[in-house]
């Protein structure tokens, strides 16, 4: 498993001002939140943050946050990015105990979507309704991304969020507090040009026995006027 070493300095300046000015000397503002601790202010290198976000891992690994001379563990939580600019604002990190279960977000990886049976012979086409997945589970379990294999999906059907195969150890949010197993997650449907294609179809016959029932008053109306 790839580790990360974010490095971090204390910051005693906070609000918008102290912000922004730590944003033009290329750090980006950050807080460490922490059960058993107060929140601590922190300032970490903008790009050395940046090359990080590069690889999605980062965002559901264990981190190795140093701050001075002490090295803690920590996940990303959260952060802020510039509306319209391909920067970072702000981040939250959390604290993490070995022996405590952690709440995070992790992505959805889909294999075999070149092989599946609902596109390759139904001509259908992937939908996928949830690209990542908030799971709960101890630290040292927590996966680096969830794989859900689309293979054996057959046109018109759907994978829920019961179907997902897990850890043991490894456990959906959602389903632990009274959330939908049935939730979908990917399905296959129908393109739109089949779809619309069908519909022609299914119409032309009515617009057929609409011609032949004209055709049958006209030649009536005729013989009538004869």
């Amino acid at each position: 498993m790839e580790v990360f070493t974010l490095t971090a300095q204390p910051r005693a300046a906070t609000g918008r001002p102290a912000c922004r000015r730590m944003r033009r000397q290329g750090l980006v503002p950050a807080v460490l939140y922490g059960r058993h601790q107060e929140a601590l202010a922190l300032q970490v290198n903008a790009l050395e943050l940046e090359r990080h976000m590069l690889n999605e891992a980062f965002y559901s690994h264990i981190l190795s946050l140093q701050v001075n001379n002490e090295v803690r563990k920590v996940v990303l939580k959260d952060l802020q990015r510039h509306p319209y600019e391909p920067r970072i604002l702000h981040l939250d990190l959390q604290s993490v105990a070995e022996d405590e279960q952690l709440t995070m977000r992790v992505p959805l990886h889909f294999t075999n979507a070149d092989t599946c049976e609902g596109v390759k012979l139904g001509g259908g086409v992937l939908t996928y309704v949830m690209t990542e997945l908030e799971v709960v589970c101890l630290p040292k379990h927590l996966p680096e991304y969830i794989e859900v294999d689309v293979g054996a999906l057959e046109l018109n059907h759907t994978l829920h969020l019961g179907d997902l195969k897990l850890p043991p150890e490894v456990q959906v949010h959602a389903l632990l507090h009274g959330g939908d197993a049935g939730q979908p997650v990917v399905s296959v449907q129908a393109s739109k040009m089949e779809v619309e294609v069908k519909e022609e179809e299914e119409e032309a016959p009515i617009d057929e026995e609409q011609d032949e029932a004209e055709a049958a008053d006209g030649d009536t109306g005729q013989k009538r006027d004869k």
